[in-house]
């Protein structure tokens, strides 16, 4: 799993990852993303977490500018 890998880097505590892993799991879902070994599934990890980086907390939140901000205008609601 793809945001895994660079949340090793991060010192960050288990509720943490957690509420990670979950965002980039709804981000995923909204982009029908199913293969996570899918090069953009590395690009979506990053994003989310520069998202929660710059204070947006929130999975559903995380997930949805995710998208947005990967350029995907139409995507499901997670």
């Amino acid at each position: 799993m793809p945001i895994n890998q660079l949340l090793k880097d991060l010192k960050i505590g288990a509720d943490e990852a957690e509420r990670l892993n979950l965002a980039f799991t709804l981000t995923l879902q909204s982009l029908d993303l199913v293969d996570r070994n899918d090069p953009i599934c590395q690009i979506v990890a990053a994003k989310v977490i520069e998202i929660d980086k710059a204070g947006t907390h929130d999975p559903r939140d995380i997930a949805e500018l995710a998208a947005k901000q990967l350029g995907f205008a139409e995507v499901r609601p997670p």
